[in-house]
């Protein structure tokens, strides 16, 4: 079900390790947009952890804020692929932040009058971080297959976001409400019928970028480590199908 444009943009994405080790060892040039693209492709997901983590706003900026800046200074450059998942990578790097950062506002001295409580990190760390970060991920993921459905529509033509979209937010809509809305929507009629096989295709698509976007999140992947990390994040029962077409089509 992938189009050749989605196809052609799917196979220019460079994994996330190879962005991780150009945006430290590349050109300045090449490593300032590997840096840029690796942080506007995954800022989102840190961004959600550190608040989930923090549960105070400001804190989380901060250490966004920090995490970006040592990011871009290189502090992360001796990262080697070889050592586990990307997402394993982020999550300890950002602990380790958190953990620092608290260790430092516990030595400040405390004004009596402060009028809000300390960001309940130590707890997060030890019983909800990787839940937290998981769920942090999966949101990430699900935002970016989202935006790339919009995109690929915007280039095809085919409007799998929209319909998506309308059964994403009408989900128990029977599919004549579904057709009437679509057609409202698209400006040309849709009938029911027509309205069960666009969703049915918009759900492939969704789910062939849903996969790109975790295989690329991972080095040199087999479908065993794939649908493992499919599983790990909660997201294989959506991708399932996805997983053993794109499995097909790479064994054909």
């Amino acid at each position: 079900m992938n189009s050749p444009s989605l196809n052609q943009r799917l196979c220019n994405i460079t994994t996330l390790w190879s962005l991780v080790i150009n945006a430290h060892e590349g050109p300045a040039e090449a490593a300032r947009a590997a840096q840029q693209q690796l942080l506007e492709r995954y800022g989102g997901a840190i961004r959600r952890y550190l608040l989930a983590s923090l549960r105070d706003e400001e804190f989380a900026d901060e250490l966004y804020n920090e995490f970006a800046y040592r990011f871009v200074r290189g502090d992360y450059r001796n990262v080697n692929p070889e050592r586990g998942r990307f997402r394993d990578y982020v999550k300890t790097v950002v602990a380790h932040l958190i953990s620092s950062h608290q260790k430092q506002r516990r030595r400040l001295p405390q004004s009596l009058e402060q009028d809000h409580a300390e960001p309940a990190v130590e707890a997060s760390l030890n019983l909800e971080d990787d839940q937290a970060f998981l769920e942090s991920w999966r949101k990430e993921l699900l935002a970016r297959a989202w935006a790339n459905l919009e995109r690929d529509q915007a280039v095809s033509g085919q409007p799998y976001y929209t319909v998506l979209r309308f059964r994403s937010d009408n989900p128990t809509a029977p599919s004549p409400q579904v057709a009437e809305g679509l057609s409202a929507q698209l400006g040309r009629p849709v009938t029911a019928a027509g309205a069960r096989q666009m969703l049915h295709r918009a759900r492939e698509k969704f789910a062939d970028i849903l996969v790109e976007e975790v295989a690329h999140s991972l080095k040199n992947a087999t479908a065993e480590q794939l649908a493992q990390e499919l599983m790990d994040i909660g997201l294989y029962q959506h991708c399932r199908v996805a997983l053993e077409r794109r499995e097909g089509e790479r064994g054909a």
